[in-house]
């Protein structure tokens, strides 16, 4: 039996969810899809964000949207992280 898998979307409550399954059914492949979605996600907003701070007008608005996002994407990188420890 393997071990669980924390699976990048949280349950009911905002719980973690977890799957135990050899890797190669229909969840898996699914979180393995979220997961790249996030990742890509993650990867685009660094580029985002290395083009808004190279601008010098840049309001407090676009700052906060920008960080928000990227807590949202370090959520989803740290969890895909810990799910592949």
């Amino acid at each position: 039996m393997s071990a669980p898998r924390l699976l990048p979307w949280a349950g009911p409550e905002g719980k973690p969810c977890f799957l135990v399954t050899d890797g190669d059914g229909y969840l898996s492949r699914a979180a393995d899809a979220v997961e790249s979605v996030q990742l890509g996600m993650a990867a685009g907003l660094l580029d985002h964000s290395a083009a808004l701070l190279e601008e010098r007008q840049v309001t407090k608005a676009e700052l906060r949207f920008l960080v928000a996002r990227i807590r949202e994407a370090l959520t989803d990188v740290l969890r895909i992280a810990e799910s592949r420890r």
